[in-house]
């Protein structure tokens, strides 16, 4: 590992490059600052065509545009199709919400003008957005009922503007989907992933059953993390591989055979924003590393490459409601 190459990546022979969708990143925080470009290049020669940015906390909206910008200056408009799809570099998309992890640093006003940046720049998608019990803090009845009151709200804005949610659920499953059973949202119509997927089987079965995709991370590559990859399999075997997307949730969920240290970063939780946290550089999890998840979930399945990389990609646009085309 070099200076002048600062993502961390597998010493292992690499997976065959395939088009990729990465559904969810948090590529704009500054540990990527440095060589941000750099990695967007990598990306694209790993076979990621598009990578969402997805928000958590609203005072880093613009910097989520700003990043956006950045990695399209380069882009000369006539390189773009008509449904923004560019054929030489990895598109970049924003979807915007309010992570119930930051709940006390949400205020009211920041819905307000959340909807206001929604009906003006039509983000992609809304998210991440949901419950999060992980901190005994976090369980107190006065905070849960925020995080409900802020999910819901959030919700609200994606059936009136018509755009699918990126879930965040951490220990709050039962809760979340009782939420969602009760709420207009429709996922079957809407589209919609529940990103990270930590929950068990029954609980994954019901995601999928409500219309969501299961976004599945570089936590799916860990052999020891044995209730995800029962839970995916049983949804898978409910419901077909029709049921999942991919994503590297960087800088975390680090893929284990791009580790380069003991820590496990999937341990540590899906919280974007260990920005906070000030993620190591040289244990980041980058876009790159996607297809690693797909040829640990191709050996977990027992289903070609080849095959899931193409189901992987039109589940995506599923789930995104997008119609970019597949080409190999």
């Amino acid at each position: 590992m070099t200076p002048n190459d600062l993502s961390t990546v597998s010493t292992q022979t690499p997976p065959d490059i395939y088009p990729l969708i990465d559904t969810h990143t948090h590529f704009d925080i500054p540990v990527f600052n440095d060589d941000r470009e750099q990695l967007i290049q990598q990306a694209y020669k790993q076979g990621v065509r598009h990578l969402v940015l997805v928000g958590y906390l609203y005072r880093h909206f613009e910097r989520m545009y700003d990043t956006k910008q950045l990695l399209n200056k380069r882009l000369p408009s006539s390189t773009l199709e008509a449904n923004g799809q560019d054929q030489t570099h990895t598109n970049i998309h924003i979807a915007l919400g309010l992570h119930p992890f930051y709940i006390e640093q949400h205020r009211e006003n920041h819905l307000k003008e959340m909807a206001k940046m929604i009906a003006e720049q039509r983000p992609l998608a809304i998210g991440e957005i949901g419950l999060d019990t992980f901190t005994d803090v976090m369980k107190t009845p006065e905070v849960l009922a925020k995080q409900e009151r802020f999910f819901k709200a959030q919700l609200d804005m994606a059936v009136t503007y018509q755009l699918p949610v990126m879930l965040h659920i951490r220990k709050a499953h039962a809760e979340a989907l009782a939420i969602l059973k009760a709420h207009d949202y429709d996922a079957h119509k809407l589209g919609g992933i529940a990103h990270s997927f930590s929950g068990g089987e029954q609980e994954a079965k019901a995601f999928v059953k409500l219309g969501f995709k299961l976004g599945v991370t570089g936590q799916v590559t860990n052999p020891n993390a044995k209730k995800l990859r029962r839970a995916i399999q049983a949804a898978v075997d409910s419901y077909g591989i029709e049921c999942l997307v991919i994503e590297t949730d960087c800088p975390d969920m680090t893929p284990i055979m791009c580790q380069t240290k003991e820590e496990d970063s999937s341990a540590l939780g899906s919280s974007p924003a260990n920005e906070e946290r000030a993620t190591p550089v040289h244990n980041r999890n980058v876009p790159a590393n996607l297809a690693w998840v797909v040829l640990s979930l191709s050996e977990l399945l027992d289903v070609p490459p080849s095959t899931l990389a193409e189901q992987l990609w039109h589940n995506s646009c599923n789930a995104l409601q997008t119609t970019w085309a597949y080409s190999p």
